[in-house]
């Protein structure tokens, strides 16, 4: 069974004239009820504080609760509204229900925003908040899943991601992403340090890459990795702007593309963890190709 985690606080996240809009999860959803999938659906819980703190630091939770009831912006990237910190705390939240599901047998889906992959532990950028995935992972980590596996095919690099778990032996980031791009890092040389060193691995593609190079991509160098580190738990950072269509950056993939991703992922999964698969939406800025992509990958998590 696939589950979807949705709620409809991720909409009260308001950033105005912005790329990263409410009306993103308007179109997935819309799209989801059209087409009738079959899913079960489920409603998170905020994450607490201590379960944001898995990740970040007290400083910067404080400030983004106030700068979100001052209506300030991190950086100009990322807006903040009154309702931005209640709906970071539902999206990181959204991601932990997603583990529990995939922990209890179901592979899930959280449907949330704001985004998280670009935060720091000290600071927000790149349209996100609070890291979801990387708390998620310490979530899985804290109910008993010690090995886990972040796989993040957002066309953007996700450094917070990689920062926050780059000496860190018991999570294994990999990476396949638009290089050179924003934010600048994930060349094939970051590789981890101290007990991390091996533990990151970044697949850096050229603008222009389509479906051919991320599924060999996938093949060649995701595959044997993820065999060899035997993750208890598979998460995924899934973004789609890796689109032929979206306009915040220059890759040709196409919806069959990410079809056949989360296709390896789950065997990844099916051989290493029976199947336990949790995955988090990030980026995608084109309303149909991100609505269709989204629907395509939950009708091969779904079989």
């Amino acid at each position: 069974m696939t589950s979807i985690v949705y709620h409809p606080d991720y909409l009260l996240h308001d950033t105005g004239n912005h790329p990263e809009t409410k009306e993103r999860l308007i179109a997935i959803m819309q799209l989801i009820e059209e087409t009738g999938i079959d899913l079960r659906r489920i409603k998170p819980e905020p994450a607490s504080i201590e379960e944001i703190r898995y990740v970040h630091d007290p400083d910067y939770i404080s400030k983004v609760k106030e700068y979100s009831k001052r209506e300030l912006p991190l950086d100009p990237d990322t807006i903040l509204c009154k309702d931005s910190y209640h709906a970071a705390l539902f999206a990181a939240g959204g991601m932990i229900r997603a583990v529990d599901l995939a922990a209890g047998g179901e592979n899930a889906f959280a449907l949330v925003r704001p985004p998280g992959h670009h935060a720091l532990p000290d600071r927000g950028m790149g349209f996100c908040l609070f890291n979801n995935i990387a708390i998620g992972a310490r979530h899985a980590q804290k109910i008993g899943y010690d090995r886990v596996l972040i796989v993040d095919w957002d066309v953007h690099h996700g450094n917070g991601t990689q920062y926050t778990f780059y000496d860190d032996p018991s999570v294994f980031y990999f990476s396949v992403h638009q290089y050179p791009h924003y934010p600048g890092t994930g060349s094939s040389d970051e590789t981890g340090s101290g007990a991390g060193q091996g533990y990151t691995l970044n697949a850096p593609l050229p603008a222009g890459s389509g479906d051919a190079e991320y599924t060999r991509a996938f093949e060649e160098i995701l595959m044997p990795a993820a065999s060899r580190f035997d993750p208890d738990i598979v998460l995924v950072s899934a973004g789609f702007d890796a689109h032929i269509d979206d306009p915040l950056a220059g890759m040709a993939v196409t919806t069959e593309g990410f079809r056949e991703m989360v296709s390896i992922v789950s065997s990844i999964a099916d051989q290493c963890c029976e199947g336990r698969l949790a995955i988090t939406l990030e980026g995608g800025y084109d309303l149909h190709a991100l609505s269709y992509s989204v629907v395509g990958v939950l009708e091969v998590m779904g079989g």
